[in-house]
Protein backbone atom coordinates (compact mmCIF):
# COMPACT_ATOMS: atom_id res chain seq x y z
CA UNK A 1 0.00 0.00 0.00
CA UNK A 2 1.56 3.56 -0.97
CA UNK A 3 1.68 6.52 1.05
CA UNK A 4 -1.28 8.17 -1.31
CA UNK A 5 -3.49 5.37 -0.71
CA UNK A 6 -2.82 5.73 3.21
CA UNK A 7 -3.25 9.61 3.35
CA UNK A 8 -6.36 8.76 1.27
CA UNK A 9 -7.27 6.20 3.59
CA UNK A 10 -7.14 8.39 6.61
CA UNK A 11 -8.75 11.51 4.68
CA UNK A 12 -11.95 9.60 4.79
CA UNK A 13 -11.87 8.19 8.30
CA UNK A 14 -11.37 11.41 10.09
CA UNK A 15 -13.48 13.62 7.84
CA UNK A 16 -16.35 15.02 9.39
CA UNK A 17 -19.50 13.22 7.88
CA UNK A 18 -17.61 9.85 9.37
CA UNK A 19 -16.82 11.03 12.49
CA UNK A 20 -20.05 12.18 13.10
CA UNK A 21 -21.73 8.94 11.60
CA UNK A 22 -19.82 7.06 14.31
CA UNK A 23 -20.67 9.06 17.02
CA UNK A 24 -24.32 8.46 16.28
CA UNK A 25 -23.65 4.73 15.98
CA UNK A 26 -21.84 4.80 19.47
CA UNK A 27 -24.45 6.58 21.28
CA UNK A 28 -27.65 4.47 19.54
CA UNK A 29 -25.40 1.24 20.88
CA UNK A 30 -24.80 1.91 24.07
CA UNK A 31 -28.49 2.91 24.23
CA UNK A 32 -29.58 -0.34 23.03
CA UNK A 33 -26.75 -2.29 24.98
CA UNK A 34 -28.03 -1.04 27.94
CA UNK A 35 -31.98 -1.54 27.51
CA UNK A 36 -32.17 -5.30 29.18
CA UNK A 37 -33.60 -7.54 26.27
CA UNK A 38 -32.01 -5.21 23.22
CA UNK A 39 -29.05 -5.64 21.92
CA UNK A 40 -26.54 -4.62 18.97
CA UNK A 41 -27.84 -6.81 16.78
CA UNK A 42 -31.61 -5.62 17.13
CA UNK A 43 -30.08 -2.20 17.26
CA UNK A 44 -28.19 -2.79 13.51
CA UNK A 45 -31.24 -4.28 12.27
CA UNK A 46 -33.53 -1.34 13.22
CA UNK A 47 -30.83 1.20 11.48
CA UNK A 48 -29.82 -0.74 8.61
CA UNK A 49 -32.58 0.64 6.34
CA UNK A 50 -31.44 3.92 6.82
CA UNK A 51 -28.37 3.65 5.81
CA UNK A 52 -29.19 2.80 2.17
CA UNK A 53 -29.06 6.49 1.38
CA UNK A 54 -25.48 6.63 2.70
CA UNK A 55 -22.05 6.66 1.53
CA UNK A 56 -21.28 3.38 1.77
CA UNK A 57 -18.23 3.62 4.47
CA UNK A 58 -20.00 5.95 6.62
CA UNK A 59 -23.03 3.84 6.62
CA UNK A 60 -21.30 0.79 7.08
CA UNK A 61 -18.87 2.83 10.21
CA UNK A 62 -22.02 3.65 11.84
CA UNK A 63 -23.24 0.18 12.00
CA UNK A 64 -19.40 -0.96 13.15
CA UNK A 65 -20.27 1.70 15.85
CA UNK A 66 -23.62 0.29 17.18
CA UNK A 67 -22.10 -3.14 17.86
CA UNK A 68 -19.55 -1.78 19.63
CA UNK A 69 -21.22 0.28 22.08
CA UNK A 70 -23.76 -2.01 22.67
CA UNK A 71 -21.20 -4.42 23.99
CA UNK A 72 -20.26 -1.73 26.71
CA UNK A 73 -23.79 -0.82 27.25
CA UNK A 74 -24.66 -4.02 28.60
CA UNK A 75 -22.37 -3.41 31.59
CA UNK A 76 -24.54 -0.52 32.44
CA UNK A 77 -27.69 -2.03 33.84
CA UNK A 78 -25.41 -5.11 34.65
CA UNK A 79 -23.68 -2.61 37.13
CA UNK A 80 -26.30 -0.48 38.38
CA UNK A 81 -29.24 -2.96 38.48
CA UNK A 82 -27.82 -5.83 38.75
CA UNK A 83 -29.68 -7.17 34.96
CA UNK A 84 -26.73 -7.20 32.03
CA UNK A 85 -28.41 -5.75 28.98
CA UNK A 86 -26.27 -8.28 26.73
CA UNK A 87 -25.49 -12.19 27.39
CA UNK A 88 -22.01 -10.96 27.63
CA UNK A 89 -22.07 -8.86 30.33
CA UNK A 90 -23.59 -11.21 32.68
CA UNK A 91 -20.03 -12.14 34.33
CA UNK A 92 -19.34 -8.36 35.20
CA UNK A 93 -22.04 -8.18 37.20
CA UNK A 94 -20.64 -10.75 39.82
CA UNK A 95 -18.59 -7.88 41.09
CA UNK A 96 -19.59 -4.35 39.38
CA UNK A 97 -23.06 -4.80 41.10
CA UNK A 98 -22.09 -5.20 45.24
CA UNK A 99 -19.04 -2.15 44.02
CA UNK A 100 -22.30 0.07 42.79
CA UNK A 101 -24.07 -1.34 46.20
CA UNK A 102 -21.08 -0.40 48.19
CA UNK A 103 -21.78 2.87 47.01
CA UNK A 104 -18.71 3.07 43.73
CA UNK A 105 -21.18 3.51 41.31
CA UNK A 106 -18.69 5.94 38.88
CA UNK A 107 -15.39 4.00 40.08
CA UNK A 108 -17.62 0.36 38.78
CA UNK A 109 -18.82 2.17 35.34
CA UNK A 110 -15.17 3.70 34.74
CA UNK A 111 -13.70 0.38 35.08
CA UNK A 112 -16.08 -1.19 32.82
CA UNK A 113 -15.32 1.78 29.81
CA UNK A 114 -11.22 1.62 30.19
CA UNK A 115 -11.17 -2.46 29.98
CA UNK A 116 -13.86 -2.18 27.51
CA UNK A 117 -11.89 0.72 25.49
CA UNK A 118 -8.47 -1.18 26.22
CA UNK A 119 -10.16 -4.59 24.87
CA UNK A 120 -11.64 -2.92 21.96
CA UNK A 121 -8.76 -0.94 20.95
CA UNK A 122 -6.53 -4.22 21.26
CA UNK A 123 -9.43 -6.51 19.21
CA UNK A 124 -9.50 -2.99 16.13
CA UNK A 125 -6.28 -3.02 15.89
CA UNK A 126 -5.73 -6.91 15.34
CA UNK A 127 -8.56 -6.44 13.06
CA UNK A 128 -6.71 -3.78 11.09
CA UNK A 129 -3.11 -5.55 11.12
CA UNK A 130 -3.51 -9.33 11.63
CA UNK A 131 -6.97 -10.04 9.93
CA UNK A 132 -6.37 -12.52 7.25
CA UNK A 133 -3.77 -14.53 9.03
CA UNK A 134 -6.03 -14.95 12.19
CA UNK A 135 -8.70 -15.99 10.04
CA UNK A 136 -6.41 -18.75 8.44
CA UNK A 137 -6.14 -19.71 12.12
CA UNK A 138 -9.93 -19.96 12.45
CA UNK A 139 -10.31 -22.39 9.71
CA UNK A 140 -8.34 -25.06 11.48
CA UNK A 141 -11.23 -25.03 14.25
CA UNK A 142 -13.97 -28.11 13.84
CA UNK A 143 -16.01 -29.27 16.02
CA UNK A 144 -14.28 -31.36 18.28
CA UNK A 145 -12.10 -28.31 18.54
CA UNK A 146 -14.90 -26.15 19.50
CA UNK A 147 -16.68 -28.89 22.19
CA UNK A 148 -13.36 -28.67 24.38
CA UNK A 149 -13.63 -24.74 23.83
CA UNK A 150 -17.01 -24.86 25.24
CA UNK A 151 -15.82 -27.38 27.90
CA UNK A 152 -13.22 -24.82 29.22
CA UNK A 153 -16.08 -22.23 29.75
CA UNK A 154 -18.06 -24.59 31.76
CA UNK A 155 -14.17 -25.20 33.63
CA UNK A 156 -16.02 -21.65 35.24
CA UNK A 157 -18.64 -23.02 37.06
CA UNK A 158 -16.51 -23.86 39.82
CA UNK A 159 -15.07 -20.03 40.12
CA UNK A 160 -18.58 -18.82 40.13
CA UNK A 161 -19.91 -20.75 42.62
CA UNK A 162 -19.30 -19.30 45.19
CA UNK A 163 -18.59 -20.96 48.77
CA UNK A 164 -20.68 -24.57 47.71
CA UNK A 165 -19.40 -25.98 44.30
CA UNK A 166 -22.03 -28.32 44.54
CA UNK A 167 -24.75 -25.90 44.70
CA UNK A 168 -22.81 -24.43 41.39
CA UNK A 169 -23.26 -27.82 39.89
CA UNK A 170 -26.38 -28.35 40.81
CA UNK A 171 -27.39 -24.93 39.34
CA UNK A 172 -25.40 -25.06 35.94
CA UNK A 173 -27.08 -28.38 35.66
CA UNK A 174 -30.22 -26.84 36.11
CA UNK A 175 -29.03 -24.45 32.98
CA UNK A 176 -28.29 -26.81 30.71
CA UNK A 177 -31.33 -28.79 31.26
CA UNK A 178 -33.27 -25.64 30.36
CA UNK A 179 -31.17 -25.38 27.34
CA UNK A 180 -32.19 -28.85 26.12
CA UNK A 181 -35.72 -27.51 25.00
CA UNK A 182 -36.48 -27.65 21.81
CA UNK A 183 -36.19 -29.94 18.82
CA UNK A 184 -33.11 -31.97 18.56
CA UNK A 185 -31.04 -30.46 16.21
CA UNK A 186 -29.14 -34.14 15.31
CA UNK A 187 -32.26 -36.20 15.77
CA UNK A 188 -35.31 -34.12 15.14
CA UNK A 189 -36.65 -34.94 18.07
CA UNK A 190 -38.91 -32.83 20.28
CA UNK A 191 -37.11 -32.45 23.99
CA UNK A 192 -39.20 -31.14 26.98
CA UNK A 193 -41.73 -29.52 24.90
CA UNK A 194 -44.52 -31.08 26.77
CA UNK A 195 -46.69 -30.60 23.62
CA UNK A 196 -46.61 -26.91 22.99
CA UNK A 197 -45.59 -25.95 19.83
CA UNK A 198 -44.09 -22.38 21.32
CA UNK A 199 -41.00 -24.52 22.82
CA UNK A 200 -39.92 -25.98 19.59
CA UNK A 201 -37.27 -23.49 19.25
CA UNK A 202 -36.24 -23.83 22.76
CA UNK A 203 -36.48 -21.19 25.49
CA UNK A 204 -34.98 -17.90 24.45
CA UNK A 205 -31.57 -17.11 26.55
CA UNK A 206 -32.15 -13.52 26.97
CA UNK A 207 -35.73 -14.46 28.21
CA UNK A 208 -34.09 -16.42 30.81
CA UNK A 209 -31.75 -14.03 31.64
CA UNK A 210 -34.16 -11.35 32.04
CA UNK A 211 -36.30 -13.36 34.53
CA UNK A 212 -33.55 -14.95 36.41
CA UNK A 213 -31.69 -11.94 37.20
CA UNK A 214 -33.93 -8.43 36.77
CA UNK A 215 -37.73 -10.22 37.57
CA UNK A 216 -36.16 -12.21 40.34
CA UNK A 217 -34.81 -8.98 41.82
CA UNK A 218 -38.32 -7.21 41.42
CA UNK A 219 -39.59 -9.87 43.16
CA UNK A 220 -37.78 -9.54 46.06
CA UNK A 221 -37.96 -5.40 45.96
CA UNK A 222 -41.73 -6.32 45.95
CA UNK A 223 -41.62 -8.46 49.06
CA UNK A 224 -39.50 -6.80 50.82
CA UNK A 225 -41.52 -3.35 50.35
CA UNK A 226 -39.25 -1.94 47.39
CA UNK A 227 -36.59 -0.23 50.67
CA UNK A 228 -33.51 -0.15 48.71
CA UNK A 229 -31.36 -0.68 51.86
CA UNK A 230 -28.11 -1.63 51.40
CA UNK A 231 -26.66 -2.46 54.48
CA UNK A 232 -24.30 -0.33 55.63
CA UNK A 233 -24.37 3.18 57.84
CA UNK A 234 -24.44 6.18 56.08
CA UNK A 235 -20.96 6.76 57.84
CA UNK A 236 -19.87 3.55 55.65
CA UNK A 237 -21.10 4.76 52.41
CA UNK A 238 -19.97 8.58 52.84
CA UNK A 239 -16.51 6.90 52.92
CA UNK A 240 -16.95 4.30 50.04
CA UNK A 241 -18.40 7.31 48.04
CA UNK A 242 -15.30 9.05 48.60
CA UNK A 243 -13.15 6.81 46.66
CA UNK A 244 -15.67 6.68 43.79
CA UNK A 245 -13.84 7.33 41.16
CA UNK A 246 -11.26 5.07 39.17
CA UNK A 247 -7.91 6.18 40.16
CA UNK A 248 -4.18 5.70 37.79
CA UNK A 249 -3.78 3.14 40.91
CA UNK A 250 -6.41 1.04 39.39
CA UNK A 251 -5.36 1.33 36.47
CA UNK A 252 -2.05 -0.01 36.70
CA UNK A 253 -3.36 -2.86 39.04
CA UNK A 254 -6.01 -4.18 36.19
CA UNK A 255 -3.86 -3.54 33.54
CA UNK A 256 -2.46 -7.17 33.63
CA UNK A 257 -5.37 -8.31 33.84
CA UNK A 258 -6.51 -6.58 30.52
CA UNK A 259 -4.24 -7.44 28.82
CA UNK A 260 -4.77 -11.65 29.38
CA UNK A 261 -8.91 -10.13 28.66
CA UNK A 262 -8.28 -8.25 25.52
CA UNK A 263 -5.70 -10.93 24.29
CA UNK A 264 -8.29 -13.85 24.96
CA UNK A 265 -10.84 -11.94 23.35
CA UNK A 266 -9.35 -11.57 19.82
CA UNK A 267 -8.40 -15.57 19.91
CA UNK A 268 -11.86 -17.03 20.73
CA UNK A 269 -13.58 -14.16 19.25
CA UNK A 270 -11.95 -14.69 15.72
CA UNK A 271 -13.36 -18.26 16.11
CA UNK A 272 -17.34 -18.68 13.98
CA UNK A 273 -19.90 -19.51 16.78
CA UNK A 274 -17.68 -18.36 20.10
CA UNK A 275 -18.08 -14.97 21.38
CA UNK A 276 -17.29 -12.67 24.18
CA UNK A 277 -19.47 -14.41 26.79
CA UNK A 278 -17.22 -17.54 26.50
CA UNK A 279 -13.65 -15.18 26.77
CA UNK A 280 -15.06 -13.28 29.26
CA UNK A 281 -15.78 -16.26 31.82
CA UNK A 282 -12.78 -17.95 30.74
CA UNK A 283 -10.52 -14.12 31.55
CA UNK A 284 -12.35 -13.69 35.00
CA UNK A 285 -11.64 -16.73 35.62
CA UNK A 286 -7.68 -16.42 35.02
CA UNK A 287 -7.92 -13.08 37.30
CA UNK A 288 -9.67 -14.58 40.39
CA UNK A 289 -7.52 -17.90 40.13
CA UNK A 290 -4.48 -15.58 39.87
CA UNK A 291 -5.87 -13.19 43.37
CA UNK A 292 -3.43 -11.73 45.17
CA UNK A 293 -4.07 -10.93 49.06
CA UNK A 294 -6.51 -8.16 49.65
CA UNK A 295 -8.87 -9.09 46.18
CA UNK A 296 -12.18 -9.17 47.09
CA UNK A 297 -13.53 -11.02 44.20
CA UNK A 298 -17.64 -11.40 44.44
CA UNK A 299 -17.62 -8.27 46.67
CA UNK A 300 -16.29 -5.59 44.25
CA UNK A 301 -13.21 -6.10 43.00
CA UNK A 302 -11.85 -3.98 40.20
CA UNK A 303 -10.08 -6.62 38.61
CA UNK A 304 -13.66 -8.35 38.51
CA UNK A 305 -15.11 -6.07 36.18
CA UNK A 306 -11.82 -5.18 34.33
CA UNK A 307 -11.34 -9.19 33.43
CA UNK A 308 -14.88 -9.91 31.43
CA UNK A 309 -14.97 -5.90 29.97
CA UNK A 310 -12.06 -6.30 28.36
CA UNK A 311 -12.61 -9.61 27.09
CA UNK A 312 -15.87 -9.19 25.46
CA UNK A 313 -15.09 -6.25 23.93
CA UNK A 314 -11.44 -7.75 22.35
CA UNK A 315 -13.98 -10.36 20.81
CA UNK A 316 -16.20 -7.89 19.14
CA UNK A 317 -13.91 -6.09 16.22
CA UNK A 318 -12.44 -9.59 16.28
CA UNK A 319 -15.90 -11.76 15.68
CA UNK A 320 -15.46 -9.62 12.29
CA UNK A 321 -12.14 -11.24 11.26
CA UNK A 322 -13.28 -14.32 9.45
CA UNK A 323 -16.55 -12.54 8.08
CA UNK A 324 -14.36 -10.10 6.06
CA UNK A 325 -11.57 -12.22 5.16
CA UNK A 326 -13.41 -15.66 4.69
CA UNK A 327 -17.10 -14.76 4.42
CA UNK A 328 -18.21 -16.57 7.05
CA UNK A 329 -19.46 -14.47 10.33
CA UNK A 330 -18.21 -15.13 13.65
CA UNK A 331 -21.35 -13.98 15.45
CA UNK A 332 -24.86 -13.22 14.96
CA UNK A 333 -24.28 -9.95 14.78
CA UNK A 334 -21.71 -10.45 12.27
CA UNK A 335 -23.68 -12.15 9.96
CA UNK A 336 -26.35 -9.20 10.28
CA UNK A 337 -23.18 -6.98 9.22
CA UNK A 338 -22.10 -9.15 6.55
CA UNK A 339 -25.57 -8.65 5.00
CA UNK A 340 -25.12 -4.96 5.68
CA UNK A 341 -21.38 -5.32 3.58
CA UNK A 342 -23.28 -6.95 0.86
CA UNK A 343 -26.13 -4.74 0.40
CA UNK A 344 -23.44 -1.34 0.37
CA UNK A 345 -21.76 -3.44 -2.51
CA UNK A 346 -19.02 -4.79 -0.61
CA UNK A 347 -18.93 -8.70 -1.18
CA UNK A 348 -17.56 -10.33 2.38
CA UNK A 349 -14.58 -12.88 1.12
CA UNK A 350 -10.82 -13.47 0.12
CA UNK A 351 -11.30 -10.86 -2.25
CA UNK A 352 -13.02 -8.00 -0.30
CA UNK A 353 -9.30 -6.99 0.10
CA UNK A 354 -8.14 -6.96 -3.15
CA UNK A 355 -11.16 -5.29 -4.83
CA UNK A 356 -12.25 -2.83 -2.32
CA UNK A 357 -9.16 -2.01 -0.57
CA UNK A 358 -9.10 1.78 0.20
CA UNK A 359 -13.36 1.14 1.63
CA UNK A 360 -12.27 -1.79 3.55
CA UNK A 361 -9.01 0.11 5.25
CA UNK A 362 -11.08 3.07 5.78
CA UNK A 363 -14.23 0.80 7.90
CA UNK A 364 -10.75 -0.44 9.88
CA UNK A 365 -8.90 2.29 10.51
CA UNK A 366 -12.71 3.59 11.84
CA UNK A 367 -13.30 0.84 14.18
CA UNK A 368 -9.93 2.11 15.76
CA UNK A 369 -10.99 5.54 15.99
CA UNK A 370 -14.71 3.65 17.30
CA UNK A 371 -13.18 2.69 20.30
CA UNK A 372 -11.48 6.13 21.67
CA UNK A 373 -14.89 7.78 20.88
CA UNK A 374 -16.46 5.23 22.80
CA UNK A 375 -14.35 5.94 25.91
CA UNK A 376 -15.34 9.96 24.83
CA UNK A 377 -18.92 9.41 25.21
CA UNK A 378 -18.61 6.58 28.02
CA UNK A 379 -17.50 9.58 29.93
CA UNK A 380 -19.85 12.77 29.14
CA UNK A 381 -22.58 10.29 29.63
CA UNK A 382 -21.63 8.42 32.82
CA UNK A 383 -23.28 10.95 35.04
CA UNK A 384 -26.36 10.59 33.55
CA UNK A 385 -26.27 6.62 34.17
CA UNK A 386 -24.83 7.05 37.39
CA UNK A 387 -28.40 9.01 37.97
CA UNK A 388 -30.09 5.64 37.89
CA UNK A 389 -29.10 4.91 41.47
CA UNK A 390 -30.58 7.95 43.07
CA UNK A 391 -34.13 7.02 41.57
CA UNK A 392 -36.25 5.81 44.47
CA UNK A 393 -36.59 2.15 44.77
CA UNK A 394 -40.64 2.05 44.45
CA UNK A 395 -40.24 3.82 41.50
CA UNK A 396 -37.31 2.00 39.75
CA UNK A 397 -38.84 -1.11 40.68
CA UNK A 398 -42.19 -0.23 38.59
CA UNK A 399 -40.26 1.08 35.71
CA UNK A 400 -38.25 -2.13 35.34
CA UNK A 401 -41.03 -4.27 35.42
CA UNK A 402 -41.91 -2.30 31.99
CA UNK A 403 -38.52 -2.24 30.76
CA UNK A 404 -37.60 -6.04 31.04
CA UNK A 405 -41.23 -6.93 30.23
CA UNK A 406 -41.14 -5.00 26.50
CA UNK A 407 -37.75 -6.12 26.29
CA UNK A 408 -38.69 -10.09 26.75
CA UNK A 409 -41.28 -9.25 23.92
CA UNK A 410 -38.99 -7.48 21.83
CA UNK A 411 -36.92 -10.36 20.99
CA UNK A 412 -39.33 -12.01 18.97
CA UNK A 413 -42.12 -10.05 19.26
CA UNK A 414 -44.58 -12.68 21.32
CA UNK A 415 -46.14 -12.78 24.51
CA UNK A 416 -44.86 -16.11 25.48
CA UNK A 417 -41.23 -15.04 26.05
CA UNK A 418 -43.06 -12.59 28.62
CA UNK A 419 -44.33 -15.62 30.19
CA UNK A 420 -41.12 -17.52 30.14
CA UNK A 421 -39.23 -14.62 31.92
CA UNK A 422 -42.18 -14.52 34.65
CA UNK A 423 -41.62 -18.45 35.07
CA UNK A 424 -37.67 -17.78 35.04
CA UNK A 425 -38.41 -15.22 37.79
CA UNK A 426 -40.23 -17.20 40.05
CA UNK A 427 -37.75 -20.12 39.27
CA UNK A 428 -34.82 -17.52 39.79
CA UNK A 429 -36.45 -16.13 43.35
CA UNK A 430 -36.61 -19.78 44.76
CA UNK A 431 -33.56 -20.84 43.65
CA UNK A 432 -32.10 -17.60 45.61
CA UNK A 433 -33.84 -18.06 48.32
CA UNK A 434 -31.98 -21.54 48.52
CA UNK A 435 -28.66 -19.96 48.15
CA UNK A 436 -27.98 -21.44 44.50
CA UNK A 437 -25.85 -19.24 42.57
CA UNK A 438 -27.36 -17.74 39.29
CA UNK A 439 -24.42 -17.36 37.18
CA UNK A 440 -23.69 -21.11 36.89
CA UNK A 441 -26.81 -21.49 35.73
CA UNK A 442 -26.57 -19.06 33.11
CA UNK A 443 -23.32 -20.43 31.93
CA UNK A 444 -25.08 -23.65 31.64
CA UNK A 445 -27.46 -22.47 29.84
CA UNK A 446 -25.19 -20.63 26.92
CA UNK A 447 -22.67 -23.52 26.75
CA UNK A 448 -24.56 -26.86 27.63
CA UNK A 449 -26.25 -26.90 24.38
CA UNK A 450 -23.19 -25.50 22.58
CA UNK A 451 -21.39 -28.77 24.12
CA UNK A 452 -23.80 -30.94 23.43
CA UNK A 453 -23.84 -30.05 19.78
CA UNK A 454 -20.46 -30.15 19.00
CA UNK A 455 -20.00 -33.25 20.88
CA UNK A 456 -22.04 -35.08 19.06
CA UNK A 457 -20.86 -33.86 15.68
CA UNK A 458 -17.50 -34.74 16.70
CA UNK A 459 -18.18 -38.62 17.53
CA UNK A 460 -20.27 -38.78 14.18
CA UNK A 461 -16.93 -37.52 12.56
CA UNK A 462 -15.17 -40.47 14.39
CA UNK A 463 -17.60 -42.90 14.05
CA UNK A 464 -18.24 -42.95 17.41
CA UNK A 465 -14.59 -42.79 18.57
CA UNK A 466 -13.41 -40.02 21.70
CA UNK A 467 -10.34 -40.69 20.35
CA UNK A 468 -10.62 -38.03 17.65
CA UNK A 469 -9.98 -35.75 20.88
CA UNK A 470 -6.71 -37.00 20.74
CA UNK A 471 -5.74 -37.02 17.21
CA UNK A 472 -5.82 -32.94 16.51
CA UNK A 473 -2.80 -30.93 18.29
CA UNK A 474 -5.26 -27.96 18.71
CA UNK A 475 -7.49 -30.37 20.61
CA UNK A 476 -4.48 -31.45 23.03
CA UNK A 477 -3.23 -28.34 23.48
CA UNK A 478 -6.65 -27.17 24.75
CA UNK A 479 -6.77 -30.49 26.79
CA UNK A 480 -3.36 -29.80 29.17
CA UNK A 481 -3.80 -25.63 29.25
CA UNK A 482 -7.70 -27.13 30.82
CA UNK A 483 -5.67 -29.63 33.04
CA UNK A 484 -3.72 -26.77 33.98
CA UNK A 485 -6.68 -24.55 34.50
CA UNK A 486 -8.13 -27.35 37.15
CA UNK A 487 -4.83 -27.45 38.97
CA UNK A 488 -4.86 -23.75 39.14
CA UNK A 489 -8.35 -23.97 40.47
CA UNK A 490 -7.82 -26.56 43.00
CA UNK A 491 -4.78 -24.41 44.29
CA UNK A 492 -6.78 -20.90 44.50
CA UNK A 493 -9.59 -22.84 46.11
CA UNK A 494 -6.95 -23.91 48.76
CA UNK A 495 -5.72 -20.72 49.25
CA UNK A 496 -9.26 -19.23 49.66
CA UNK A 497 -9.82 -21.88 52.46
CA UNK A 498 -6.38 -21.13 54.61
CA UNK A 499 -7.33 -17.61 53.98
CA UNK A 500 -10.72 -17.86 55.50
CA UNK A 501 -9.17 -20.11 58.15
CA UNK A 502 -6.65 -17.22 59.05
CA UNK A 503 -9.82 -15.05 59.36
CA UNK A 504 -11.60 -16.71 61.90
CA UNK A 505 -8.50 -17.32 64.10
CA UNK A 506 -7.71 -14.15 64.46
CA UNK A 507 -11.08 -13.27 65.12
CA UNK A 508 -11.00 -15.42 67.19
CA UNK A 509 -7.98 -14.45 69.37
CA UNK A 510 -9.55 -11.26 69.62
Amino acid sequence: MTMENIGEILSQVFSLENILFIFIGMFVGIIFGAVPGMNGNLAITVILPFTFTLNSTGALLMLASIYFGSMFGGSITAILINTPGTGAATCTLIDGHPMCVNGQPHRALDTALVASTVGGLFSALCLLFFAPQLGRLAMHFGSPEYFILALFGLSVIATVSGKSIAKGLISAGIGVLLGTVGIDSVSGVPRFTFGNIMLYNGLKMMACMLGLFAMMRMIERVKNGALGKTGKTASELKKAQEGDKFTFADFKKCLPTMGIGSALGVLIGAIPGTGGGIASYLTYNIAKNNAKPGDKFGHGEVKGIAAPESSNNGATAASLIPMLTLGIPGSAVAATLMGAFQMHGLASGPKLFEEHTIAVYVILVGCVLAQLIMLLQGKLLMKLFVKITHVPFRLLTSCLIVVVASGAYAISNRSFDVKVMIVAGMIGYVLNFLEMPMVPLVLGLILGPTAEFYLRNSLSIGNGSWLIFFQRPICIVFMVLLVLLIVMLQKGNKREKEEEKKARDMAKNK
